[in-house]
């Protein structure tokens, strides 16, 4: 069982009480964490706040290339941990310890460059024989609140862009699975990251949250988890940087053209992967009525055959959702749905936090499972007869995260990419195709339409400061 202690100044801090993190498939505890009081907590903000980082470009990108290169020779070993506090699968836990090194290197490598631009003066008969610079520069303190269901990854998509900007960060992990995030800064310790550059810490969850979002000495709040309490923070961080990532609903377009077997595959990678419990899965499929038919019988077919279960097994596909609470509530949404008129194809199984892979059919966007984002295995196929009418379903939410769209006709491509209301669309690909450098964010209740990415985040992590200087060639 791991055990870690708050991280404060470059050492583990054990004080107050535990916080246990139990296994959602076997119920055991797992690990736990110290607890930090309001009181502690005020007297780290102030020291991290007061802590200036001085690395240069060069220690900086060593420190983060360390880091990947440890996790590589580690991946088995970060797997288990993601495991035992998620439930997730072997399969997916590993894939994101390989995500968890790409960040940490497209980092490195985008603290080595040069981030300043140039602007020539004398381009207008306004102009003067000048020219003006811009540098970048790091923020005072930056909270970082990460979610449970990438639990590592999430938290190098905050850090690794922090270290590469040489900001100052408190961090705290769900507490729903916290383990990978100790685990990671202790790393980032070993591999050479300065005292006090990262804390980490949890603590009683309304408390320690409203205080790293509304206390002064807070520069910026990165948060990612779910639109309401997004929308909190926004209402109460006072003055200071936000970047919020929130909740989704993508829906996956599949025209009447498209290959039916290929969006079969697409489709089961992009929902049920990570348990579906990703802010960019698949929540609805609109289909075509003309392919309808085939594509629901052949969808069907192959996700009953998808191997669930015990995610300590090599073989197993999918593992666990969160909680038996979650599963719970994902549940109640199925049989609603299914008394609202949707036809159940398969799944609609369920054992503690463990949920049969589902596919429902003749859905509508009302319906329980489409209305909220439903974060667990269930997809809902939603059919349409005209393009326009799959784009009105498709942006008839709340949510503007990602989408994806199957066809092979270049017009109504276009029309999908222009028309989506989101800030992703990805075309003959599911809603959740990216890489780990690339600008990621959405709009509506999804997000203020500010990007994350490594390079995005990089940004928002500095300030801009312009200044001119004479230049005169004649």
């Amino acid at each position: 069982m791991l055990e870690f202690g708050s991280i404060i100044n470059g050492k583990q801090e054990f004080s107050g009480e535990w916080h246990s993190i139990h296994s959602p498939y076997t119920g055991k505890v797992v690990g736990r964490v110290s607890m930090i009081s309001p009181k502690e907590l005020e007297k780290v903000i102030q020291q991290t706040h007061a802590t200036k980082i001085h690395l240069t470009r060069y220690e900086r990108s060593n420190i983060l290339n360390k880091m990947a290169a440890v996790i590589d020779t580690k991946t088995d070993e970060i797997a288990k941990i993601i495991t035992d506090e998620t439930g997730l699968c072997l399969k997916d836990t590993k894939y994101e310890a390989s995500r968890v090194s790409d960040v940490l290197r497209f980092s490195a490598a985008k603290a080595l460059d040069d981030d300043s631009e140039v602007f020539p003066c004398d381009i207008t008969k306004n102009g003067r024989p000048r020219r003006i610079y811009t540098t970048r520069y790091p923020l005072n303190l930056i909270s970082a609140i990460t979610p449970f269901n990438h639990p590592m990854n999430q938290v190098a998509h905050k850090i690794a862009p922090a270290i590469a900007t040489n900001n100052t960060v408190i961090l705290k992990p769900s507490e729903k699975a916290p383990l990978c995030a100790y685990y990671f800064a202790q790393l980032a310790l070993d591999c050479g990251l300065p005292p006090n550059m990262l804390n980490v810490v949890n603590g009683p969850i309304k408390e320690t949250c409203d205080m790293l979002v509304t206390h002064p000495l807070v520069s910026m709040v990165s948060f990612t988890g779910s639109s309401a309490v997004g929308k909190h923070i926004a209402q109460t961080a006072g003055y200071k940087k936000l970047v919020l990532e929130l909740g989704g609903s993508s829906a996956f377009l599949v025209l009447h053209d498209a290959d039916i077997d290929e969006v079969v595959d697409i489709t089961i990678a992009g929902t049920f992967k990570n348990s579906a419990q990703r802010c960019t899965a698949i929540r609805r499929i609109l289909v075509d009525e003309e392919i309808a038919d085939e594509y629901a019988e052949k969808l069907a077919e192959k996700v009953s055959k998808i191997k669930y279960g015990n995610p300590y097994d090599e073989h197993t596909e999918m593992g666990t959702v969160i909680n038996e609470a979650s599963a719970i509530e994902i549940e109640k949404r199925i049989n609603e749905t299914i008394a609202a008129g949707a036809k159940l194809l398969c799944g609609n199984k369920r054992e503690g936090a463990l949920l049969a892979p589902t596919v429902l059919d003749f859905a509508k966007n009302d319906f329980p499972v489409c209305a909220k984002e439903t974060f667990g295995p269930v997809v809902p196929i939603i059919r349409f007869k005209t393009l326009t009418e799959a784009i009105q379903i498709a942006n008839d939410t709340p949510y503007g995260l990602s989408g994806g769209v199957m066809s092979n006709d270049w017009q109504s491509i276009q029309r999908v990419i222009t028309e989506l209301e989101t800030g992703t669309v990805n075309v003959n690909e599911a809603p959740s195709y990216r890489l780990e450098w690339t600008p990621f964010g959405g709009v509506k209740d999804s997000g203020l339409g500010y990007k994350e990415g490594v390079i995005e985040t990089m940004k928002a992590f500095t300030h801009v400061k312009t200044y001119s200087l004479p230049w005169d060639v004649a």
